[in-house]
């Protein structure tokens, strides 16, 4: 066999240990039971350190130094592209490292869950700041004498870096603040009234899912604390969550993670087990989860549809009509959730989230002292008080599992999302007309074909430039929020 033949045998095993311990995860969330998370942060570090050594083996810098570029197609050059990157990136961090922050990891998403149900950030803390020391280690390694916060972010979003998200947000904000400001001085859209049933509401989640493209023969819909997706290829599952006072906190979490299961669906079969065969940044990612949530799913004519659906589901939507059906989905409100926000306000969210992590991550910030800076910026950038901590600082998961650079990937994502929606508004003139009836396809078509399916064949802001024929700024994005919200709640 070719060198080239010989890393990616060596790659495709890899690859597939790491959907193990990634189906692992999933099962931590969704099923394992609760007195086996000891056990199973043993199992996942030591599965993580075999895939940690699998990718620093010394053998990969040979095979890429013998392959030879003349002979390599497009594919295979951004196959070595990948390899070639996180092998560089990850020789920088000892193997015992990289397991300690797995099996930490691991243990800690169990503790957050317990310390966000008993409201009790003191109590989780501890283990809060293991995570943090053991992420600036991390950090500090792969940065290699750069900036530590941008040697993390690159894991999620390659290209990216802290100076350059903080300038696109500082200019985001004030039409942010202004815009939701605005609305909110108007009059206020009720939300639903009523109760409605679990099993029901995942009964219409899924018919959801299977109307935005999800495969369920190659995927599955559960329960969790946190909605998330997982998986590739051929097994991609989705979860959510309900509330019975809520239904749009099910529905709208599944269609929100259909969006990050069709993109892993859709890559090509042929990219199956290689780098190439995933989504290629997590801001791409999140670019059509939050269109398919946003931009589709949240848009008047398939808010009419959705009203129907909700009627025939519930008997009592909860709203009179179409219309205040649609305000109800779209409402400008007070909140604390970053995942129930509106489109204005998630935003603004991301942004302090992505503030007081850099400052975890340098040292300016000391975890003990977390919460209260979370609540003194939240105050200040929505104007009321937190009142406990499941609604501040321990509402999300990521932190507790050492996911620092993975927030602002939430805004980098509805900014490629404004831009992919203008193209695709474009490319699909008549889509109004078909979400009118409960079908997204000839969207979700043109997102395969000119998204999706490349997987990580092209550079994350590349493949979005390509798909939009223009280069993805901010632009689009507050124009579309501009033009929905700016006369959507007025009186």
């Amino acid at each position: 066999m070719s060198a080239y033949e010989d890393l990616m045998a060596h790659e495709r095993r890899t690859q597939a240990l790491d959907l193990v311990a990634g189906r692992l995860a999933w099962d931590q969330q969704t099923m394992m039971p609760q007195g086996s998370a000891a056990q199973r942060a043993e199992e996942i570090g030591a599965l993580r350190a075999m895939i940690h050594a699998r990718r620093t083996d010394p053998r990969i810098s040979e095979w890429l130094e013998r392959a030879e570029p003349d002979t390599l197609d497009e594919v295979a050059r951004a196959q070595t592209r990948h390899i070639r990157r996180s092998h560089e990136r990850l020789c920088r961090v000892p193997g015992d490292l990289a397991s300690a922050l797995a099996s930490l990891a691991s243990r800690a998403q169990g503790q957050w869950a317990d310390a966000r149900a008993a409201d009790d950030f003191k109590g989780f803390a501890p283990v809060l700041e293991q995570v943090v020391a053991l992420k600036r280690e991390e950090g500090a390694a792969l940065a290699d004498g750069g900036d530590v916060y941008d040697a993390l972010l690159d894991d999620f979003e390659p290209g990216a870096s802290a100076e350059g998200i903080d300038a696109c947000f500082a200019r985001m904000r004030p039409g942010l603040v202004a815009l939701r400001e605005a609305a909110l001085d108007g009059v206020e859209a009720p939300p639903l009234r009523g109760r409605f049933d679990e099993a029901a509401q995942l009964t219409l989640a899924r018919k959801l899912a299977i109307a935005f493209g999800y495969d369920m023969d190659r995927g599955r819909l559960d329960k969790a604390v946190h909605p998330f997706s997982s998986g590739s290829g051929t097994d991609v599952r989705i979860t959510t969550r309900c509330s019975p006072d809520d239904p749009f906190n099910c529905l709208y979490s599944t269609i929100h993670e259909t969006g990050h299961a069709c993109y892993e669906q859709a890559v090509m079969a042929d990219y199956a087990f290689t780098p190439v065969g995933r989504g290629v940044s997590m801001g791409v990612h999140e670019s059509q989860s939050r269109l398919y949530e946003n931009q589709l799913g949240r848009s008047r004519p398939f808010c009419h549809w959705l009203y129907g659906q909700m009627r025939d589901t519930f008997g009592d939507p909860g709203a009179p009509d179409e219309e205040a059906f649609y305000a109800a989905v779209n409402r400008l409100h007070r909140g604390y959730i970053r995942t129930e926000a509106d489109e204005v306000q998630y935003n603004l969210h991301v942004m302090l989230r992505f503030d007081l992590e850099r400052a975890l991550v340098s040292g300016d910030l000391a975890v003990n002292d977390l919460e209260a800076a979370w609540n003194d910026r939240f105050e200040a950038d929505f104007g009321y008080e937190v009142p406990r901590a499941s609604l501040g600082c321990l509402q999300d998961v990521h932190w507790s599992v050492g996911l620092f650079g993975y927030f602002p990937t939430y805004t980098l994502g509805n900014i490629y999302a404004g831009a992919l929606h203008e193209a695709l508004r474009r490319a699909v003139p008549d889509l109004d007309s078909h979400l009118a009836q409960g079908d997204p396809g000839p969207a979700t078509a043109w997102l395969r074909e000119n998204v999706q399916r490349h997987g990580g064949l092209h550079e994350p802001r590349d493949l979005i430039e390509r798909a939009c024929g223009t280069t993805a700024d901010e632009g689009p994005l507050m124009g579309y929020l501009s033009d929905k919200f700016g006369t959507l709640h007025r009186g």
